[in-house]
């Protein structure tokens, strides 16, 4: 076996909202008047969305300075850790659930900016923290500088005697999550506590720099910080080497060469994880591949009826909490589906030929999604979640004859509508309930068009960069196949330079300095997971905007296709000025294998993006590119 120190990656990208782009094909099915009120309603949504950001801006510039207090009191954290923990549990956003929000499913609620839990269910954070500062519950539960001290002065006692290590750091916020047991009695509890850990350390070693929330990047030993098979189970997609190889191996491990994520090695036990201690291990074949099996005791039978609805749901609270919750035989509420923000991950917790408990009277005839976040902070709609969310939806549609896709809501409207002219709707509209998810910040103009792609003359803008990055938010070191580049190398959005629009991506690609290797960059599309993209379709053109500071770069792309990822031929740019490159998907001319088994053709009738690639020879100076307008012109 090899001993190579590697590290994971898992996107927890911040935005990724979905704001209609320039360019970019109206919803299928919409003309004449129609299309009028389908633009003013993106309209609204932008302005909504634009109007939010503001004041979630203007929140979020107060947090530093108390981080930095907190970190000062308690100087056994890591730096970094309160941040990546705040953005893990509330996107930077001082909860309030007795203000801007409802409770969900019963679940307990999160408090302040640190989302600290009160008791009701989970542990009484608040009330534990509040005794250990000598203040009032009221005060941790609404004051955003206790609440940071609160959740520091819990951390600190789990890191207590510990070592300064990532295993270390792992194994205490385990501890600090506040639901499930400490000792670990169940598999599924140690599920929920390591997503937690795993979540909050994801952001520490990918950073965050987007819309005013800043998470210092560093690398994460996550070979330290967790077993291999648990990084498997939660869906640790990426792999970053000190050292120039192509995969990482194990004696049970191996990175799968296409999708780059942890996969066993035995093929009949490609979807076993540490979840296969359930009881309900006979029930673990999941129902939408790629999900996560967890058993929720709180479903029944469907009594032979028959399924035809989709309802959509935000959980107002996190991933892992719901996790927990639903787990939790005395909660009395279930989901089909979750779906984690950062990366699209999805836990499965009832099978569908089950009924799930989360829409009344709805439930016999309904699948739920339910989508990690809370609706009055639109960050957490991610293009992960949203691509994964449609994926499911899409094949609701083709499973199911009393579901199709274009009976799907396209408009945000509180009001409550017939199911007999909607299949996919949203928790908020429908009869019998009385919920506010998943709000005015769900993209049901982009959601329309995942689940029911057009075809057909059009251009669909795949990233802007204007409002936020929602496809390339990775580092541009986080892959196995990066040579050349040092680890400081950076991919951020920047608004001073753009082609269309206000801003662009900036890709900083700094030397490594202990190499000779020519630079060989992927820049990973899909949050670092290609299957996290939007499919598209191969009859069409994809293609975007660069500028390069600096003579003697090319660029190709990656296309994931049925059999493996081709690579594209490369481009070479010119200095100091903007180029559009393109490569016809259908010409196998410009294609050459690369992964999998690959065979140098694009034969597939869907295909994803894979990344973009920059190649350079060897030089000690720093080289930034810029990326604008990445596009499909069908």
């Amino acid at each position: 076996m090899k001993h190579l120190k590697w590290t994971v990656l898992a996107l927890a990208c911040a935005m990724g909202t979905g704001v209609v782009m320039a360019g970019q094909a109206p919803a299928p099915n919409v003309d004449g008047a129609g299309a009028l009120a389908a633009a003013g309603e993106a309209d609204g949504f932008v302005q909504r969305l634009q109007a939010q950001e503001r004041l979630l801006a203007a929140e979020r510039a107060h947090y530093p300075a108390m981080f930095s207090a907190a970190y000062a009191r308690y100087p056994s954290i890591p730096k970094g850790t309160l941040e990546a923990l705040a953005y893990s549990q509330s996107r930077w956003h001082q909860l309030r659930p007795d203000r801007n929000g409802e409770p969900r499913h019963g679940m307990p609620q999160a408090w302040g900016v640190m989302g600290l839990y009160a008791g009701d269910g989970f542990a009484d954070q608040v009330g534990e923290a509040a005794a250990l500062l000598g203040t009032t519950p009221e005060r941790v539960m609404q004051n955003p500088s206790t609440n940071i001290l609160a959740a520091a002065v819990l951390l600190d006692r789990e890191l207590r005697g510990t070592a300064r290590d990532d295993e270390a750091l792992a194994q205490a916020l385990q501890r600090y999550a506040g639901f499930g047991t400490k000792e670990g009695a169940s598999a599924v509890d140690d599920y929920a506590r390591a997503s937690f850990a795993f979540d909050v350390l994801l952001g520490i070693d990918r950073g965050v720099d987007d819309n005013g929330i800043r998470v210092p990047e560093r690398p994460v030993q996550w070979e330290r910080a967790f077993p291999v098979d648990t990084l498997a189970t939660l869906s640790a997609p990426m792999v970053r080497l000190d050292v120039v190889h192509d995969t990482v191996e194990t004696d049970a491990f191996e990175v799968d060469p296409r999708t780059e994520q942890l996969v066993e090695r035995a093929s009949e036990g490609a979807q076993a994880d540490l979840l296969a201690k359930d009881d309900n291990a006979s029930l673990a074949t999941v129902d939408f591949p790629g999900a996560r099996w967890v058993n929720s005791p709180n479903q029944s039978s469907r009594s032979g009826t028959a399924v035809r609805e989709v309802a959509i749901h935000t959980m107002q609270g996190s991933y892992a909490g719901s996790i927990s919750w639903f787990q939790n035989s005395s909660s009395q509420v279930s989901a089909h589906y979750l779906i984690r923000s950062s990366d699209g991950q999805v836990t499965q917790m009832v099978r569908e030929s089950q009924k799930a408990w989360h829409v009344r009277s709805h439930n016999p005839h309904s699948i739920g999604i339910e989508h990690e976040g809370y609706i009055s902070n639109p960050d957490w709609y991610t293009s992960a979640m949203y691509n994964t969310s449609a994926a499911i939806t899409r094949q609701s549609c083709a499973r199911y004859a009393g579901i199709v896709c274009t009976r799907a809501m396209k408009t945000y409207t509180s009001a409550t509508l017939s199911d007999a002219d909607y299949d996919v709707i949203g928790h908020q509209n429908l009869t019998d309930n009385s919920h506010t998810d998943p709000g005015k910040y769900w993209n049901w103009s982009k959601y329309y068009g995942l689940i029911n792609p057009g075809s057909g003359g059009t251009t669909k803008v795949l990233d802007s960069f204007e409002s936020s990055v929602g496809h390339f938010v990775t580092s541009p070191t986080y892959s196995g196949s990066t040579t050349g580049i040092a680890t400081s190398s950076t991919a951020k959005r920047n608004c001073s330079m753009s082609h269309n629009g206000s801003c662009s991506l900036q890709v900083r690609l700094v030397d490594n300095t202990s190499s000779s290797a020519a630079w060989s960059v992927r820049l990973l599309s899909g949050s670092g997971n290609p299957g996290s993209n939007t499919a598209l379709s191969r009859n069409g053109k994809i293609g975007f905007w660069v500028y390069v500071a600096g003579s003697g770069m090319k660029v190709a792309v990656g296309i994931d296709d049925s059999d493996g990822t081709e690579r594209s031929t490369s481009k070479a740019i010119a200095a100091n000025k903007w180029t559009y490159v393109e490569w016809k998907l259908s010409d196998a001319a410009q294609w050459n294998a690369w992964a999998g088994n690959s065979n140098g053709t694009i034969n597939a009738s869907t295909v994803k993006l894979d990344a973009i690639w920059f190649m350079h020879a060897n030089t000690s100076y720093t080289v930034n590119a810029y990326v604008d307008n990445v596009q499909l012109k069908q």
